[in-house]
């Protein structure tokens, strides 16, 4: 599903933040369907969906989609097996 409309992790970099309190694009996190490992910074993201949507960059499984709430935020780790936090 690699396209025009995806840009990389770093486009949610904010977003996270927001969220978990941290920069999270340097995290690893696991494909749940193919195995793949990468940074949060190399997946694709789409922002044109009904919220955003990060997905595998080798396979394209959906792994989160984070979508606005009325006064935060609601993460759904769909295809995500695991994330590793780096040493900060």
């Amino acid at each position: 599903m690699s396209d025009d409309r995806h840009l990389d992790g770093n486009a949610a970099g904010g977003l996270l933040i927001d969220i978990f309190g941290r920069d999270m694009t340097a995290e690893l996190g696991c494909c749940g369907h193919c195995g793949v490992v990468s940074l949060i910074a190399a997946v694709y993201v789409y922002r044109d969906a009904p919220g955003v949507v990060m997905r595998c960059p080798a396979c394209s499984t959906v792994l989160m989609v984070i979508t606005e709430l009325e006064s935060s935020h609601r993460v759904t780790f769909e295809g995500l097996r695991w994330i590793q936090p780096t040493k900060s």
